[in-house]
């Protein structure tokens, strides 16, 4: 083939691949605007199809033709206003509200149990006894011991007027402390072989039996109060500083959803896991029917203000070469808007730019659209001329 053919073919190939991504591919046309090409309107000969073929017809050979006042057909749609980042839904964990393990005071061995498992105590409650001769033994000596130094101190004390002296009275006074303090010290051995309950609440299954050995290392039982459950949960760190000390919240047991209990907020954590960028947030709900448990799983969830954005529908996303905008219909005219995409969801895209609620923003037709090109909603037309003719003519 001649190099002049292959030239010739070469061009009409780079032509043609012009054309389609001038009329196809998205921003293109403002894109050759801007290197001095003229762009080209969009057009529906509507004149032409309803009088079978009669009238103007676009110029050029390409959709929408050259110039000319003609309108493009569009479909348009009202910006609307979505709320985002108002609700919270967390997964948490459920504590009581006081929990206790009970472990002796002292070694030994059981002598007795005295509550049975899942049973109410109240502080000072004895749920066990240790065996306790030895202390009781030791305790009595002391109160012996006690007894005879102060009848040494009394003795004395009565003779005053003989020759004892300064010394002698005050070594009475120190054994007679002294053998207090003794007392007092058996006593407490004997009261450490008693096991009791630190705090109201339910006691947990009981895990030693009588003649038990045990240590005070031993785990007797749990003791917890779950008159309120405590309720764990993380929150992102973009909600710093909108979750505070009694805010309301919505908790359902995950095995129990037909439940549903309200709480507040009670603590929250001082610092962001830098690994996972949540907080932690510490709720309290009632629990005066003992329905509920440590260690249940909930679904928390807490409503705030939000963040307020425009919301338009995706179709009327466009992108040129630097960034999104959207076409928007001002006074039948055609006009750029700028956009930065916030949040894009099923049915709508968040954006944030020259747009406010209400502004009708174009959805279809967008090809041809060029800045300041006279566009017509689609139908339009249709609809006054449907309207003109239900109106008499007087004759």
């Amino acid at each position: 083939m001649a190099i002049w053919k292959q030239i010739l073919l070469s061009l009409v190939v780079l032509a043609a691949i012009a054309a389609l991504w001038y009329f196809y591919f998205p921003g293109a046309q403002e894109v050759a605007t801007r290197f001095g090409v003229p762009a080209l309107a969009a057009q529906q000969d509507e004149a032409s199809a309803g009088r079978g073929g009669g009238g103007a017809r676009p110029s050029g050979g390409f959709p929408g033709g050259f110039g000319g006042g003609r309108q493009t057909n569009v479909i348009a749609e009202a910006a609307t206003i979505a709320v985002i980042n108002n609700r919270l839904t967390a997964l948490g964990d459920g504590t009581a509200l006081h929990s206790v393990t009970v472990v002796p005071n002292a070694s030994g061995k059981l002598a007795d149990v005295l509550v049975k498992s899942g049973a109410l105590v109240s502080n000072g409650d004895v749920i066990a006894r240790l065996d306790s001769d030895a202390e009781q033994i030791a305790a009595d000596r002391a109160r012996l011991a006690l007894a005879d130094a102060q009848a040494t101190l009394d003795r004395y004390s009565q003779l005053r007027d003989t020759n004892l002296t300064a010394a002698q009275m005050q070594s009475a006074r120190l054994a007679v402390d002294n053998a207090r303090l003794a007392l007092q010290s058996a006593e407490l051995e004997l009261s450490n072989r008693g096991i009791v309950a630190p705090i109201d609440g339910r006691i947990g299954i009981v895990q030693v039996d009588v003649g038990n050995a045990v240590t005070t290392q031993t785990e007797i039982a749990t003791i917890e109060d779950r008159s309120d459950i405590l309720i764990s949960f993380w929150v992102p760190e973009r909600l710093t500083g909108a979750v505070e000390i009694g805010e309301p919240i919505k908790a359902v047991p995950v095995a129990r959803p037909q439940d549903e209990v309200v709480g507040e907020v009670i603590a929250i954590d001082n610092r962001i896991d830098p690994a996972s960028g949540t907080f932690e947030v510490r709720a309290r709900v009632p629990n005066g029917e003992d329905e509920l448990r440590a260690g249940m799983s909930f679904t928390v969830s807490m409503d705030f203000a939000g963040d307020s954005f425009v919301a338009v529908n995706p179709l009327a996303i466009q992108w040129g070469s630097d960034g999104a905008y959207v076409w928007q219909m001002v006074d039948d005219k055609a006009e750029r808007k700028d956009i930065r995409i916030v949040q894009r969801n099923s049915e709508t895209v968040l954006v944030a730019g020259d747009i406010e609620a209400g502004d009708m923003v174009i959805t279809e037709g967008l090809t041809a659209l060029r800045e300041g090109a006279a566009v017509k909603l689609a139908g339009a037309g249709n609809a006054e001329k449907a309207s003109g003719s239900d109106t008499p003519d007087g004759g």
